[in-house]
């Protein structure tokens, strides 16, 4: 089930309407059920994955939290034992990277073994069967492992509560696209009933409307010029390459930004606090500023339970950029199973170790220059070079396979002409001239508004301070805008989110 389809468009009014209209106590239980509905429009067979994998790490939660008790006073009475709890924690995660790897990364470690064994003039493999890929099996995976590191390091105590703990896992607002939440923000949330409250639902709501700009006004709309140029790549070099690639970076933003929006804003008309996804990445100053505000969960996510445990920054400056690659390469890999996304990585990971090793002399040259660097064109160039180097990387997320990556960068160094923006030669690609125009329009929109929350100003705040007639009007005037120039596809088919297939 879609955010951005009609389905459900009525299935979250009636599951908001019986979440607040049943007892408190009842509450989880209904989330648990509305949860495991909405995972089940897609595969209702994959359901049973999601529940085994919870169920693997609250029984390995509870053996942990009981283990890490007693060892604990065990050292405390100067009679140390083994930390068998340590052990759990790894098997939980083998179970689980397991699963992961089976339907994620089975086919595509076979399709290279198959190309070592041909340069040794051996037949290849052919597996027995194919799998579909389970939506959001990464995203609830490494939720559900987050929750065991979580109770190893006592950082939230173990949860006794299946129910509960299930209802954490399967929350259906960010359940196959994130944020990728942490027990110690999502799943306290759980003890509390929450009241029906004014504010939580307007600005629950218009944050989804805000989620629904990005995705079918923006997003889906750069996708038609994207899909064109980056599916017949042989065809366009140039400028057409280039503006295919500028599109991206905002479709992609636009895509995952609003599914996120549109989560956050949804458990927040339920009462519930989802965690910050996205803040502003493309005004960031440098590749790692960007990484700092872009897929926040992940980034987080693979900082506390990756590069802190591989020692972080404490072990030296050659460790601190290896273990940086390291992180930036299973980013890559997290993301698909192909080799253009672990390149994809792996640029963003050589990228911010260049930029470590550089610094020191970037630093010495903005001095010898008395370069102002505090000036707001000193600012620009930062973010219009973190742009370009972001979105150069882009091309290797987005293309179909690691030759049209190649490609396409070759390509766009070849047929440079001014010509495409006079001879009609843009409005072929798929957008016609009105459609040029509602897209330049919004994504004006999202600059300015980026603007104002980069200086701290919140939209939001602002509206709401005016008179109710006016403030409304706004409300209104914005649902009546996205409505009316989204993008709802043929016979209104929505377009399903990229993150979907991650």
């Amino acid at each position: 089930m879609l955010f951005n389809s009609i389905e459900f468009l009525l299935f979250f009014p009636a599951v908001v309407l019986l979440y607040y209209a049943i007892p408190g106590k009842l509450r989880v239980f209904w989330i648990l059920l509305t949860s495991y509905l909405f995972y089940m429009n897609w595969n209702p067979a994959y359901a049973l994955l999601l529940l085994f994998s919870t169920a693997v790490t609250f029984l390995f939660g509870l053996l942990i939290g009981k283990r890490r008790t007693k060892e604990k006073a065990a050292a405390e009475a100067g009679h140390p034992i083994h930390q068998l709890s340590k052990v759990w924690v790894g098997v939980s995660f083998a179970v689980n990277l397991a699963i992961l790897f089976f339907y994620k990364y089975f086919d595509f470690t076979v399709d290279n073994l198959n190309v070592i064994r041909g340069w040794m003039g051996l037949a290849p493999v052919t597996p027995g069967f194919d799998v579909l890929l389970p939506v959001g099996i990464s995203f609830y995976i490494f939720q559900a492992l987050s929750y065991v590191v979580d109770v190893y390091r006592g950082d939230v105590r173990m949860e006794t509560n299946f129910i509960k703990y299930t209802a954490f896992v399967s929350f259906f607002p960010q359940l196959v696209a994130g944020p990728i939440e942490r027990s110690t923000n999502l799943l306290t949330q759980f003890d509390t009933p929450h009241k029906l409250e004014y504010d939580n639902v307007r600005d629950g709501l218009l944050r989804m409307v805000w989620g629904f700009f990005l995705k079918i006004v923006i997003a889906d709309r750069a996708a038609i010029l994207v899909n064109q140029v980056f599916n017949y790549c042989n065809y366009y070099e140039g400028p057409t390459v280039l503006i295919a690639a500028v599109l991206f970076a905002f479709q992609v933003y636009g895509d995952f930004a609003g599914y996120s929006n549109i989560a956050i804003g949804a458990a927040q008309v339920m009462g519930f606090k989802l965690m910050k996804n996205f803040e502003r990445p493309y005004l960031a100053v440098s590749v790692s500023d960007f990484w700092r505000r872009w897929h926040i969960s992940l980034s987080t996510w693979f900082r506390d339970y990756l590069y802190i445990p591989l020692g972080g920054n404490r072990k030296g400056t050659v460790r601190k950029y290896i273990n940086q690659m390291i992180v930036m390469l299973v980013s890559g890999l997290w993301h698909g199973a192909a080799w253009n996304y672990v390149i994809w990585g792996g640029i963003n990971g050589l990228y911010q170790v260049a930029g470590g090793i550089t610094k020191p002399f970037r630093r010495r040259i903005q001095q010898k220059t008395g370069a102002r660097t505090n000036t707001l064109s000193w600012r620009i160039g930062q973010v219009l070079t973190t742009f370009v180097l972001i979105d150069l990387s882009w091309i290797f997320f987005r293309a179909n396979s690691l030759g049209d990556a190649m490609h396409l960068l070759s390509s766009l160094f070849r047929g440079w002409s001014t010509s495409i923006f006079f001879d009609g030669s843009l409005l072929k690609l798929g957008l016609d001239q009105t459609e040029w125009l509602v897209l330049l329009g919004a994504l004006l929109i999202l600059l300015a508004v980026s603007l104002m929350q980069e200086k701290g100003v919140s939209v939001l705040e602002a509206v709401k301070r005016q008179q109710l007639w006016f403030r409304w009007l706004i409300y209104l005037a914005a649902i009546f805008v996205v409505l009316l120039t989204g993008i709802y596809g043929p016979g209104f088919a929505a377009s399903s989110f990229i993150y979907f297939q991650f």
